[in-house]
């Protein structure tokens, strides 16, 4: 990758890190520690038993998409740092500027993404 383009990279992940930062907060109103969160799901509750497990299930799979984004930006930043960004993390091609314009925490190219989710669906 062309190094006059890594400061655009690293301001654009550092604000997608910042904006999920503040989404996730603003979820769990306000609250930080997915223990805090978790706890709420065991306190009395006058809905059915069917609604706490689904309202805890859907936060779980949030939670988890939330922490998989978080991840992914992160291990951008540190392929910013280590010099590494915009090489494909499999097979070491280019990641195409357009690419990592449109998802800048992309790990992968095209051909070795689709893979990745063809063996891992």
């Amino acid at each position: 990758m062309d190094t006059h383009h890594t400061p655009a990279f690293k301001l654009k992940l550092e604000t997608q890190r910042a904006e999920l930062l503040a989404h996730i907060a603003q979820q769990r109103g306000g609250k930080t520690s997915r223990a805090e969160v978790a706890s709420e799901h065991f306190a009395p509750s006058q809905d059915s038993r069917a609604q706490v497990n689904s309202a805890r299930d859907l936060e779980f799979a949030i939670n988890e998409h939330e922490t998989a984004e978080l991840t992914a930006i992160d291990e951008a930043l540190a392929r910013l740092s280590a010099g590494t960004y915009g090489h494909c993390v499999d097979c070491d091609a280019t990641i195409p500027q357009a690419r990592l314009n449109a998802a800048p925490e992309a790990a992968r190219c095209i051909g070795c993404q689709e893979k990745a989710e063809h063996n891992h669906p």
